[in-house]
């Protein structure tokens, strides 16, 4: 995989190691070396927290920004319609949205009258932890699906038929479009209420960093836990004239993770594949990194050690090794074609903003060596370059890379 460095993460891995003995080397986590980022607004410190106690760097810009629930104008409005016309069927869709609601219903004065509303309705859950937030709040539902999908609850709605009926629709940050108008179309009316509404960011600089980083590859993973976040990034990108340039990088290099297929959506619409966790979850989401991002590093038999390249560091028999960007520019270069010389002139082009001089490149080789604490790792070969020190019985193996 291809990195040019020429940007440093915003933050370094903060994981604690473990215990040491004399006989024991320092464990690591299965994400030392990678930077990773997270576009998330809300539960970006429970993601980051995660993903760093793996022993990952994070570099966090939030893609959009949640208008606070007390200041909507909006989610009050939907919730006086509904004060004044009762619904036939309330649909809940996230715990977290639903609990806001009531709480910012509280606030108003309108909690015990938005509370009598839904005890006369047909309460509907999208799943266990909506469930868990309605009875919270001394309500019942009546049904939810063990799929914790909307397309089920739009299939019993349907099958059951809604023509004339009034159904209010807890969205949560995303218009649902699909769903909504499906409901339109067999004959319901449909009350949008709209909890935790996204707005572009206040301070843009972060995301700009962040999308800087992805095409420059200093990042390993890009994370998404929500659809309009991933096409908020897009938008950002195609503002700032970049978008195939992070495009390319997404289908490529970076690895976009997202939380499920919904989140996947705009992305997948311009044909980037994702990776996804079997449950729609924050901890499976960073268990699928810790599987994924070693998965895709190829270990190297190098002078009788064993070489692995990471993002912004590299394993020599199982120890974190912290590079600089120039020297981590020098060994990917290198190891391209492992066990084959490489020019200084042909290095220094890997370096970034080295200019002419290839003095860079010995200055920059020096460092690599004493970051890597192995200096026959790499072979100065007279005259003519520098060369990983391939182990010869991977020679055969490692030819034609």
């Amino acid at each position: 995989m291809h990195r040019d460095h020429n940007a440093t993460p915003d933050a370094t891995p903060d994981a604690t190691p473990a215990p040491t003995t004399p006989d024991a080397p320092a464990a690591i986590g299965p994400l030392a070396g990678f930077t990773v980022g997270v576009t998330a607004a809300r539960r970006a410190d429970e993601l980051a927290a995660l993903l760093r106690r793996r022993g990952a760097a994070v570099m966090h810009a939030p893609a959009l920004r949640i208008v606070p629930l007390a200041d909507d104008a909006e989610l009050l409005t939907a919730t006086k319609q509904l004060l004044d016309h009762a619904p036939d069927v309330v649909i809940a869709t996230t715990a977290i949205g639903f609990r806001g609601w009531v709480e910012a219903a509280d606030g108003w004065g309108l909690g015990d009258s938005l509370l009598a509303r839904l005890r006369g309705a047909r309460l509907l859950a999208r799943g266990p932890k909506v469930r868990g937030a309605i009875r919270a709040a001394g309500l019942t539902e009546e049904w939810f699906p063990a799929s914790e999908s909307l397309a089920e609850v739009l299939d019993r709605l349907l099958e059951e038929g809604v023509d004339g009926s009034r159904i209010a629709v807890q969205l949560h940050g995303e218009p649902l479009p699909g769903f909504v108008e499906s409901l339109r179309v067999a004959g319901a009316e449909v009350v949008g209420v709209p909890v935790y509404r996204w707005m572009p960011p206040e301070d843009i600089g972060p995301v700009d960093r962040l999308l800087d980083a992805t095409v420059a590859r200093v990042l390993d993973a890009l994370t998404f836990t929500s659809a309009p976040a991933a096409a908020s990034l897009l938008d950002r990108a195609e503002r700032r004239g970049m978008r195939d340039e992070l495009l390319d990088a997404l289908r490529h290099d970076v690895l976009p993770a997202c939380v499920g297929p919904v989140t996947a959506l705009p992305l997948e619409a311009h044909g980037i594949p994702t990776s996804q966790p079997e449950r729609f979850r924050l901890g499976p989401l960073v268990q699928l990194l810790t599987h994924e991002l070693p998965g895709r590093v190829r270990p190297l038999p190098v002078a009788g050690r064993r070489l692995e390249i990471r993002g912004h560091a590299a394993l020599v028999d199982g120890e974190l090794r912290a590079v600089p960007p120039a020297g981590m520019a020098l060994l990917r270069a290198l190891a391209r074609r492992p066990g084959w010389v490489v020019a200084r002139a042909d290095l220094l082009r890997s370096l970034p903003g080295a200019g002419r001089d290839e003095h860079a490149v010995e200055t920059a080789m020096a460092r690599l060596r004493t970051a890597l604490g192995a200096p026959k790792l790499i072979q100065t070969v007279v005259k003519r370059g520098y060369r990983l020190a391939l182990d010869p019985v991977a020679d055969t193996k490692y030819a034609d890379v």
